[in-house]
């Protein structure tokens, strides 16, 4: 190995460790039911959640209930997610006239994203609609990835507990897993990568001709916002066929390590969330430590 190569991993390392302690103990907080920075602006938007769902916050769940929940939730995603791709010929923000997507491809694309599996049996750009790309993909990545997170830290609690006839209530996990930490780097970083030149938009595909005077189509759409869920959520489903290989998707080399960050940071900071629940942040770094 180069010795430019060794600096730019060890870079990596330090930049991951780093990111660790602040992004645990924040996600430690969250799901203590401890006030954070973003409290004020999210705890009445929190409440709503619960109010217009009929969920009672206070009330937490045993194992089987948390797991039945999470179960259910996530079938019904699958079931919706399926029925979006069927339907997606009639349905707007289709600008290229995409029709439904096959049966099996569809069942296959609806259990990869709904199990957070990096899978991908089609090409994006040739196959899914706006609507789909948003509403389907983009939404199954962040749900996704709030349900690992929530199973993750219901286990925590299952470890920390000297008595566990209760592990935590999965939608309250589920939301706060979406609105406190998902959403909020989401939306910021979304932000970055549109300044470095990937496309947001719904705009049609563009028709071009290149230097050798061949037509070309170029693809675009709301890339942006489903990229940087699909790495945070460490889902590998890609707006293209070619996922972050795609100079739409990775512009630059600062996406591309902000991109590697990002799959890293969540799994990351739960080790030290781990540590600092179970009241022992030295076991959350043993297991960083293995991680690494």
């Amino acid at each position: 190995m180069s010795i430019p190569g060794a600096l730019q991993i060890l870079t990596f390392v330090v930049l991951i460790f780093a990111l660790t302690k602040p992004l645990g103990a924040y996600m430690a907080r969250v799901f203590q039911d401890e006030k954070t920075w973003l409290s004020p602006l999210l705890s009445p938007l929190e409440r709503a959640i619960y109010r217009l769902s009929g969920v009672d916050p206070s009330a937490e769940q045993r194992w089987t209930g948390y797991a039945a929940a999470a179960l259910l939730f996530n079938l019904a995603g699958m079931v919706l997610l399926y029925a979006l791709q069927r339907l997606q010929g009639f349905l707007p923000f289709n600008p290229q006239g995409f029709g439904p997507v096959a049966p099996d491809l569809a069942f296959n694309t609806a259990a990869s994203f709904t199990t957070n599996t990096n899978w991908q049996a089609y090409a994006g750009e040739s196959t899914m609609s706006y609507l789909t790309q948003m509403a389907g993909l983009t939404v199954q990545n962040f749900v996704s990835a709030a349900t690992g997170i929530a199973v993750a830290v219901a286990f925590i609690r299952g470890l920390a507990r000297r008595s566990a006839d209760a592990i935590g209530n999965f939608w309250v996990d589920l939301v706060r897993a979406t609105l406190y930490v998902l959403l909020p780097i989401s939306v910021v970083v979304a932000l970055f990568f549109v300044w470095q030149g990937m496309p947001q938009n719904l705009n049609p595909y563009v028709q071009a001709t290149t230097l050798e005077g061949t037509p070309q189509v170029i693809a675009q759409g709301p890339v942006a916002s489903q990229e940087v869920i699909k790495l945070l959520g460490t889902n590998g489903g890609g707006f293209f066929n070619a996922n972050s290989a795609h100079p739409y998707e990775n512009p630059t080399p600062l996406t591309n390590l902000l991109e590697m960050i990002l799959i890293f940071a969540i799994p990351s900071g739960l080790t030290y969330t781990f540590g600092r629940m179970v009241g022992d942040t030295r076991q959350g770094w043993a297991v960083w430590a293995a991680m690494l």
